[in-house]
């Protein structure tokens, strides 16, 4: 578990933090640019030299590693007394981190690490128990620090890491906290419930509900839009070019916290309805190139899918992705191929059996049975009945005519069909 609260340092406090990170911005980049230049010196071809520059490093040098730099930076304290003064296993994270940022680009296909124009966090690694008390946290070498407790901490739990983050709005503190216990995988049971992402709405499920997008960045673009504008007409790196950077960043992170939050609301929500949750396998990365990449991007479909399985996981909800292919070609009633459908057709009506209802409710009991299907259970034939064979649940009444849901806890209702 992570709690996340907001620091309220004092003004020498707030310049320790702001040192921790300037010296772990330099280590990183010095280790990198060690590492860089190692590599180059690996690429000049044995014929001929460049006739630029050449790095030139002997043979018998061997790769910087992460025990070699910690190594180096031993020595470097030695020299250079300011790297004393942030403590060493906040270092000695940093030269980890780059670590496996390499890591990453040898086994998962990452690209080459990029120096840092900023750091934003600085890890303790390994603290105790009583550095965190009732509405302060002690870090050391900077002392006990108020923190703005918004939730209590689980009992039982046990201190493992803190780090310190800065935002746009402040300076915060993430402890990390873990308890020894053996979960079990979430069991197949409960109502199953099917979930389609769209452009017209931001999802609906396989109960008639239509979720609307609220539309975290245009509600705030024209603010942003103001404020870069205004920027424009600055000098780069004056007092006022600062002032409208911190706003222009005050504003992004406000569309970040806001949409986050929703994703969680949203997320509990939809739990709240069913004890299995079916949604689409889908590439976001590749979505988001395409003409509603703007759309996208600002509904955060990603983001919340991984929030969505994290609520299912805690909540016990049994958490699937199926096929996303023809869910919008399929009758959901009779199983038969539809045809094709334009985008602005955004009515389902069936030519077999007559099944009429919204495209994306109708896409979202398809895969609420594509779900049933791989975890081996009964799929009902009428899409419209209530209660599949071996589900008992309660659920909100719903006319067989194919209304929208009511009574959501966020109040947001759709057109009905």
């Amino acid at each position: 578990m992570t709690y996340d609260f907001k620091l309220k340092p004092k003004k020498s406090q707030v310049q320790m933090i702001e040192m921790y990170l300037e010296t772990c911005k330099k280590v990183y980049n010095y280790a990198l640019r060690e590492r860089k230049d190692w590599v180059n010196s690996r690429k000049s071809p044995i014929n001929f030299c460049s006739i630029h520059s050449e790095y030139i490093i002997s043979p018998n040098k061997q790769r910087p590693t992460y025990n070699s730099q910690c190594k180096s930076l031993t020595d470097a304290k030695k020299i250079y007394p300011q790297l004393k003064e942030p403590h060493s296993q906040v270092l000695q994270q940093t030269l980890r981190t780059l670590e496996a940022a390499f890591v990453n680009m040898w086994e998962r296909g990452f690209g080459f690490p990029r120096f840092k124009k900023k750091m934003r966090s600085f890890l303790y690694p390994s603290v105790k128990q009583e550095w965190v008390g009732d509405g302060w946290v002690k870090l050391p070498k900077i002392g006990k620090v108020k923190m703005r407790m918004s939730r209590p901490i689980s009992n039982g739990f046990v201190l493992k890491q803190i780090r310190v983050v800065k935002r746009a709005s402040g300076y915060f503190v993430q402890l990390i906290y873990q308890l020894s216990v053996n979960i079990p995988e979430t069991p197949i049971q409960g109502y199953p419930l099917g979930v389609d992402i769209g452009l017209d709405s931001y999802l609906a499920t396989s109960e008639g509900e239509l979720v609307k997008s609220p539309r975290f960045f245009n509600q705030l673009h024209g603010k942003l839009k103001s404020l870069q504008r205004r920027l424009k007409n600055k000098k780069k790196g004056s007092n006022n070019w600062q002032k409208l950077q911190t706003q222009i960043a005050r504003v992004y992170q406000k569309i970040h916290d806001t949409r986050k939050d929703w994703h969680f609301k949203l997320a509990h929500h939809l739990c709240d309805q069913a004890g299995m949750m079916f949604v689409e396998d889908i590439n976001f990365k590749a979505w988001a190139k395409g003409l509603f990449g703007k759309h996208t991007l600002d509904a955060g479909f990603g983001q919340f899918f991984n929030i969505l399985s994290y609520i299912c996981w805690k909540r016990d909800v049994y958490f699937l992705k199926v096929d996303k292919d023809y869910t919008s070609q399929i009758c959901p009633n009779c199983n038969t191929q539809t045809g094709k459908k334009n985008l602005s057709n955004r009515i389902h009506h069936c030519p077999n059996c007559g099944y009429k209802t919204n495209r994306d409710v109708a896409a979202s009991q398809v895969i609420r049975n594509r779900g049933l299907v791989a975890v081996g259970q009964p799929v009902n034939e009428n899409a419209m009945q209530r209660g599949l064979g071996g589900f008992p649940h309660e659920r909100l009444h719903q006319e067989a005519s194919g209304g929208v849901l009511s009574g959501s806890i966020f109040d947001w209702l759709d057109k009905s069909l």
